[in-house]
């Protein structure tokens, strides 16, 4: 049983950063991709950015590209979603996501494995 865990959201005010880390056990970052996806009330599931299992193929929604750096740590089965230059849309509930294949990485259906979402808001 794979089981995800989530810690780092809270409340920001616009221009700062923010830090989310998403630790797992089992084998989920084995031999997949993991995500990053954010969900305001009301609204679908977003993407937000994913990673390979080696960390070297990198991938970013538009609307965060140059604010957002995805990584992982393999060894200690830790994720990270660094969020700089926060902007009060970037405010939802984000959610890490592991055990997504190359292609369809931006699906939030293909992944498996959620955790439980940690609230991140920005204040204008």
């Amino acid at each position: 049983q794979v089981q995800l865990g989530e810690s780092g959201g809270g409340l920001v005010q616009a221009g700062g950063s923010l830090r989310l880390s998403c630790a797992a056990s089992g084998r989920t970052f084995s031999s997949s991709y993991m995500g990053w996806f954010r969900q305001a009330p009301g609204k679908e599931r977003e993407f937000v950015a994913a990673s390979s299992w080696s960390g070297g193929r990198l991938y970013y929604a538009d609307s965060v590209k140059g604010r957002f750096t995805i990584s992982r740590d393999n060894s200690k089965n830790t994720g990270f979603l660094q969020m700089n230059s926060l902007k009060p849309e970037d405010t939802a509930a984000y959610y890490c996501a592991a055990g997504a294949g190359p292609a369809t990485f931006m699906n939030p259906r293909a992944y498996g494995y959620w955790g439980q979402g940690t609230q991140v808001t920005v204040s204008s």
